[in-house]
């Protein structure tokens, strides 16, 4: 029997490996775009910056020293200079999709961030292993720009796997829905017809605004935004800002809010502001044939009939009266049951025998 060589015993003293084995190794030098492992075998392994992680821009000494040890997989025992071509990242993201078929299995919540905004939705990487989340699946509202994600912790489930297929799909969406239906549910035990709660402005229309409640919203109608008059909601609210506002109503799912609260009523002292014979002043909101319409205050008009703007004949009151002006008349009749005042200006002219004593003593 011939002796071995001082080679060939040198040899037979590492370890033999193959392609798509898992080994150990201790880090025996780090660059910025490569690792090297002291692997046991006759040649050490290498990691290069596109096989340790996806970040084309991360620099290897931040996250390795020597000294580490690690788990990588060879792709190549000899890379054609003698040494083994290693991967961390696709070893990782083996393990990451073994992660993430018992997440699939067992319904977990998975919290990852966002690497990437596609035109189609989002894609995640959790240990390295990828999980795209459809646009439809991102939130339980239509969200045209979801650039807003880019960087950001979300939570998702994933409602397929299929690694083969490399399709691993993520859903955002039920989490969000789930959440706001346990919130409604408590916001539903919570709320009663006349409590005054804080909101949030969501949305406004022209007839009106949806508030959000926290877990359900509620519609603040173009009626029921003042005592007074609203013409345009877009001019008095915007989205975003908080609001208080008055339960008014509940049905099943749908609430009712205002903002006439009763003790700012304008009609629970205008019996005295208004009785008969007093003397007021508005503006006229608006004319008819048969008259016009005076707001004396946010939420209390009058009617001055055509026949009471003045002792001489006016045919329509748009003849010598015009919007927006500003008139001072007689209160001639209050009814509070039926909220309705009646008005003259004709009651503060002079009589017609007083005007023709005050045009002689001119003459004279």
């Amino acid at each position: 029997m011939s002796e071995l060589s001082f080679e060939q015993m040198l040899d037979e003293s590492f370890k033999t490996i193959r392609n798509g084995e898992v080994v150990e190794g201790t880090v025996i030098g780090v660059k910025e775009d490569e690792i090297i492992l002291n692997i046991g075998y006759k040649a050490d392994g290498i990691i290069t910056r596109n096989e340790y992680s996806n970040d084309s821009n991360l620099d290897l000494t931040t996250v390795v020293s020597v000294g580490d040890t690690m788990e990588a997989k060879v792709l190549k025992v000899n890379d054609g200079e003698g040494q083994v071509l290693l991967t961390y990242k696709r070893l990782a993201a083996e393990k990451g999709n073994k992660r993430l078929e018992e997440a699939f299995e067992n319904k977990e919540v998975l919290t990852a961030k966002v690497t990437q905004v596609l035109d189609g939705g989002l894609s995640v990487v959790l240990d390295e292993a990828r999980v795209f989340i459809p646009a439809s699946l991102v939130s339980d509202s239509y969200e045209k720009d979801l650039t807003k994600y880019q960087d950001q912790e979300i939570d998702f489930v994933i409602t397929e796997f299929n690694p083969r297929r490399r399709r691993i799909i993520g859903d955002r969406k039920q989490l969000l829905m789930a959440k706001k239906a346990e919130m409604q549910k408590e916001l539903f035990e919570r709320i009663h017809p006349g409590d005054v709660v804080e909101g949030t402005i969501k949305n406004v229309t022209d007839f009106g605004a949806f508030i959000d409640l926290g877990g359900a919203d509620g519609l603040l109608h173009i009626s029921e935004m003042s005592w007074g008059r609203v013409e345009n909601p877009k001019k008095v609210f915007k989205a975003g800002e908080p609001i208080k506002v008055l339960i008014k109503d509940i049905n099943g799912d749908k609430i009712a809010l205002s903002l006439k609260f009763e003790d700012q009523n304008p009609w629970l002292d205008a019996a005295e502001k208004y009785a008969a014979g007093n003397i007021v002043e508005g503006r006229i909101a608006r004319m008819t044939d048969f008259g016009a319409f005076i707001e004396l205050e946010p939420g209390v008009d009058a009617l001055l009939h055509v026949s009471q703007i003045s002792r001489a004949h006016v045919d329509k009151p748009s003849d010598v009266l015009s919007v927006g002006q500003i008139v001072t008349a007689k209160v001639v009749d209050f009814n509070g049951e039926e909220k309705k005042i009646s008005l003259s200006m004709k009651a503060l002219e002079p009589a017609s025998e007083d005007r023709e004593e005050a045009a002689y003593d001119t003459e004279e």
